[in-house]
């Protein structure tokens, strides 16, 4: 038997703050300077919906240590300036928030420095106080299932009854992984068939997210 759903885990970048466009770009812009030239659809496939750890890794694996580290470092100023001028929600989140029934919480493979900056940009941090998670609380990030199972575990809900809205092919594997009801956010970088899978539902507006989850 299905369990009714009792927590609503919400991916951070992409989902909540309109940030994954930007990350995107300056992916794309720091491989042209760094000697690693990227399409936009390859930097969402090899970037988007993991953590920093893991990106960085991918970075010194192709270029080296030294490198990795100007990449990292030039991402966050450069990430951070484009945040600072002019970062909104995600269109319709926050009337989807609004009528969501359910508790809800955040689990992201951002830190909480940036999930502080980011969801403070927006005005949706104390929407979520005291119920961020982050992927350096956890050994593995996504596609792996820690994060998600952390946050179920520290809500108190049964994974069984969580349903996690993604907006990465990584977030959606972790989601399954994990035993969750994934809900694939199409609306951003990732295309819906990189979110397609087993037990997932893919939806475009975020406005639809409160009725998909009642089952409606």
């Amino acid at each position: 038997m299905i369990k009714p759903i009792e927590l609503v885990i919400f991916d951070c970048d992409g989902v909540l703050v309109d940030t994954e466009r930007i990350a995107v770009r300056v992916q794309v812009a720091l491989g042209a300077e760094l000697g690693w030239p990227l399409t936009e659809a390859e930097a969402v496939d090899l970037f988007i919906g993991r953590s920093h750890a893991a990106n960085r890794a991918q970075v010194a694996d192709r270029l080296g240590e030294d490198t990795a580290a100007v990449w990292s470092q030039r991402f966050e100023q450069l990430h951070r300036e484009a945040v600072d001028a002019g970062l909104t929600p995600v269109e319709g989140l926050p009337e989807a928030l609004d009528a969501l029934a359910l508790p809800t919480c955040v689990a992201s493979s951002g830190s909480h420095d940036k999930m502080r900056h980011t969801l403070g940009r927006t005005g949706l941090y104390a929407r979520f106080a005291g119920r961020i998670y982050s992927a350096t609380e956890v050994p593995r990030g996504k596609p792996e299932p820690d994060l998600f199972l952390h946050a179920a575990r520290r809500m108190g809900v049964d994974p069984a009854a969580c349903a996690v809205v993604e907006d990465s092919r990584p977030g959606v594997q972790a989601a399954r992984a994990a035993g969750m009801r994934a809900f694939g956010y199409a609306g951003g970088p990732t295309p819906a068939e990189r979110l397609e899978g087993h037990g997932t539902v893919v939806f475009h507006d975020m406005r639809e997210l409160p009725a998909l989850v009642a089952g409606r």
